[in-house]
């Protein structure tokens, strides 16, 4: 027997379908001409367009971000009247690798999904945002556009990432980068060894300390760092080190706690060493992310019709971390991995780069654009969708998860 949905999910699929072509030529442009975080100029500029042929309401350089924008489609005067419902896009480059983490096919993917449920139910009685998130893999464009509102009012926030496994939710970290100065005097290592405080001593001292520390961090957490500035010559004592510092955290709050346990090792560190220390964050921290169970199982299931299956994540596998985490801490949302090579790859390597514009990556850039945009129609048109969501979304919250 079939369900009412059933028929809208078929104008789904042959709306994607009618524009795979179109969908694949915007990936591979992108793929072409890779740009890196907050210049992703010509990236913005085609997906907007293309949102703005189709009827979207676009507006550029959102959230005070020129490479950010927002793409509108909908009845509702705002996001507070009706379901609202953010599709996102990710679009920015890594530096020599170009699109070794497939942004070229998130971009594509929340392309279609946003063409394809205005085209299957036309003008919705809701809200359908197509969201434009530069600086996904340094600088945080979605901290910068969720500090400036852009996500309240919106019932769920959908976006997929290819990946090396099918997993139906990402298990990602809480990250911080921290920068630890410590001030010494300087003096000659001979003539006056005595009057020399030491900054870089300090700082290594910093590493050894941290090294007992990380001995017994919970899973999830670990601290890596290097030096970025070390002295000027062999012989003069150095009278400043810095390190910098990546944090990651199982939960925000254990990330906040270990930030806090840096501080402290590096407070420690400077009385001992008659140094003084600074220790400030670098951009803004990413929040880890909480999946949201409803969603993310609708979209397994409209995943499932085209032949993909996922699975939950194996336990105690960590998969970086991500600004869509700030997302997630705030609305319902979903960040899926689907596999557009073998387990035994990894992203982030020129293989992964090459495989982001092969054939299995069209496959799966298509058959997530017709579950995202099946997934937005069931928060759209189904009350107790988002009803479910928040209320999954609640009770994650409640428990700290």
């Amino acid at each position: 027997m079939s369900h009412p949905t059933d028929s809208l999910y078929a104008r789904v699929a042959e709306e994607v379908a009618a524009r795979a072509d179109r969908l694949w030529d915007v990936a591979l442009a992108l793929h072409r001409e890779p740009e890196t975080a907050y210049e992703e100029h010509r990236a913005a500029h085609l997906l907007a367009g293309e949102l703005e042929r189709e009827g979207f309401r676009v507006e550029r350089g959102a959230a005070g971000l020129p490479t950010a924008f927002v793409a509108r489609t909908g009845t509702a005067a705002s996001a507070d009247e009706g379901p609202c419902v953010a599709l996102l896009m990710e679009y920015d480059a890594l530096p020599l690798l170009g699109h070794a983490c497939g942004h070229n096919l998130i971009a594509s993917a929340g392309l279609g999904a946003a063409l394809a449920v205005r085209a299957a139910l036309g003008e919705v009685d809701g809200t359908v945002l197509a969201v434009g998130a530069p600086a996904e893999e340094r600088g945080g464009g979605k901290v910068v556009e969720v500090e400036a509102g852009l996500f309240d009012g919106v019932d769920a926030a959908l976006m997929f990432h290819p990946g090396v496994r099918d997993w139906s939710w990402a298990p990602l970290t809480a990250s911080a980068q921290v920068r630890v100065g410590f001030h010494g005097r300087a003096a000659h290592p001979t003539g006056s060894p005595t009057e020399g405080i030491d900054a870089l001593g300090a700082l290594i001292q910093l590493f050894n300390t941290l090294g007992v520390l990380h001995r017994r961090l919970p899973g999830g957490s670990h601290i890596q760092g290097i030096v970025t500035d070390g002295g000027r010559a062999t012989n003069i004592v150095p009278e400043y080190a810095e390190g910098l510092f990546g944090l990651r955290g199982g939960t925000t709050s254990a990330l906040e706690d270990l930030v806090e346990e840096l501080r402290a090792c590096a407070q420690g560190v400077a009385q001992a060493t008659r140094t003084k220390v600074e220790v400030t964050d670098v951009g803004g921290r990413y929040e880890h992310f909480r999946d949201n169970d409803v969603l993310s199982g609708l979209f397994a299931r409209h995943l499932d019709r085209a032949g993909i299956r996922l699975s939950e994540p194996e336990p105690g596998v960590y998969l970086g971390s991500s600004d869509m985490g700030n997302v997630s801490t705030r609305v319902p949302a979903i960040h899926p991995f689907v596999a557009i090579m073998g387990a035994d790859g990894a992203d982030h390597t020129p293989q992964f780069a090459e495989a982001a514009a092969g054939p299995r990556a069209r496959q799966v850039m298509l058959a997530a654009a017709q579950a995202l945009a099946c997934t937005a129609a069931d928060v759209l048109l189904r009350t107790d969708v988002p009803e479910r969501a928040w209320a999954s979304f609640r009770q994650k919250a409640r428990a700290g998860l």
